[in-house]
């Protein structure tokens, strides 16, 4: 069995202490012998194999966004913790939703461990009883996998918990020091098992450790009374070098968990023209005629969308208006109604709601600044272009891979397609397997 000490970076200095929130029973009453319960995600800044990876862009969401929404939307955690020593890593994870840890320099070293980080944010947080250390780059991971595990933490009286996947790998023992034979070392080769009689091997994914206050404080992750978790392999995803990238991508779309948007209530997009359908540029011709240039795939996009029976609105405003004849020509080539708002945008988007009748939750976004950060927070699902200011990106829930004008909106519409697509077929994920280990499999560190 593997004995791994977990994935590799560090924490430190807490920049707040978490606050013991009690938890309340059936009655309401604050429960007797309540543990405080904290998820620690290690994001160090000085990755080799990508540098920064802990926060570009996955699916049009930073690494680190996907395993802290399934910590926070998992609710079992009394706090989130994002432990790092880089300035834009803390800026995403607290837009995220993580409270921020800024390590020290003693644990931000290539040669940092993550047992000693988390001994670090031990000893600066004794209020905290169990840490769970989630690793960054599993972006697969699901608020009921974590659910699961704590409920051995908290019920069933286990001291760690740690996740693993089922593997059918035959492995044989590495050639060195000029030796030219090798050994089978999980198979006889003469009675080479077949797949489905053969239970396979339990390996650590690195997904998650939970661990108490005492065992880390002893330099053990796993020990005392262990037990392991297992995931099902579409869900131990890991990220470690370039080409891991593009794999995890097309992982992530298909089981990834995308938080608690309902992508199957999605009726209509609202679409800004200036800055989204377009790059925001007004182009004037020797006659002191307007242009605006469009995206040809966006369009393509839009008449995707369509197709699939959403209802596009395209959004002019009084901050950027598209003059008459160049928004008859536009909403001509997209098919697409074109409403020009000349009040507060959400004020004027809710009573166009109103006339259609749908709620927020039915109504995607896409917006790219100031005045859009009202229906961005609101919308059932809220996006922004690549360069889209701080503001809104912070507003948004998915920033999209392209900029205005070149693919935004394609991009986002791909997204959306993407989501309804998988709630169509999506069925209930299989139950993870969580069993204690024999006092002879237990490793001790």
């Amino acid at each position: 069995m593997a004995t791994s000490t977990g994935p590799d970076p560090a924490a430190d200095e807490s920049s707040d202490r978490p606050a013991k929130r009690p938890r309340l029973d059936s009655n309401g009453e604050v429960s007797r012998g309540h543990r405080h319960i904290a998820a620690v995600i290690l994001a160090r800044g000085g990755s080799k194999g990508i540098p920064l990876k802990n926060i570009k862009m996955l699916a049009g969401v930073p690494l680190i966004g996907w395993v802290v929404r399934a910590a926070v939307d998992s609710k079992v955690f009394d706090s989130v913790w994002v432990s790092t020593d880089h300035d834009d890593i803390e800026s995403v994870a607290k837009k995220c939703g993580a409270r921020v840890h800024r390590r020290s320099a003693a644990v931000s070293k290539d040669t940092s461990t993550s047992l000693e980080t988390l001994q670090e944010f031990s000893k600066l947080n004794p209020d905290v009883d169990v840490i769970c250390n989630i690793q960054a780059t599993s972006p697969c991971l699901h608020p009921h996998h974590l659910k699961e595990a704590v409920e051995m933490i908290t019920k069933h009286g286990y001291q760690s918990v740690f996740s693993v996947v089922r593997r059918h790998h035959f492995r044989w023992q590495e050639v060195k020091n000029g030796v030219t034979s090798t050994t089978a070392l999980n198979l006889n080769p003469a009675q080479r098992p077949r797949r489905q009689d053969w239970d396979g091997e339990l390996c650590e994914n690195g997904s998650f450790y939970f661990a108490t206050k005492e065992l880390i404080g002893q330099g053990i992750l796993q020990g005392g009374k262990t037990a392991y978790f297992e995931m099902q392999p579409e869900y131990s995803v890991d990220i470690d070098v370039d080409i891991d990238w593009p794999v995890a991508e097309q992982r992530v779309l298909r089981y990834g968990y995308f938080g608690k948007d309902k992508p199957e209530l999605l009726r209509l997009l609202l679409c800004n023209v200036s800055g989204c359908l377009t790059d925001g540029q007004v182009y004037m011709s020797a006659g002191a005629e307007e242009m605006l240039s469009v995206n040809s795939r966006d369009l393509t996009g839009i008449s995707m969308l369509k197709k699939w029976g959403m209802e596009v609105i395209l959004i002019s405003s009084s901050e950027n208006p598209v003059p008459k004849p160049l928004a008859d020509k536009l909403s001509q080539k997209t098919g697409c109604e074109l409403v020009h708002l000349t009040e507060q945008k959400q004020v004027e988007v809710e009573r166009l709601m109103m006339k259609k009748k749908l709620a927020w939750e039915e109504v995607a976004y896409l917006g790219n600044d100031v005045p859009d950060v009202g229906c961005l927070n609101l919308a059932g699902l809220g996006a922004v272009p690549l360069d889209a200011p701080m503001v809104a990106l912070n507003a948004a829930k998915y920033t999209c891979q392209n900029p205005a004008g070149r693919g935004a909106v394609r991009d986002f519409i791909e997204h959306i397609l993407r989501l309804k697509e998988r709630v169509s077929v999506e069925v209930e994920p299989p139950c993870s397997n969580l069993t204690e280990l024999n006092s002879d499999q237990k490793s001790e560190h």
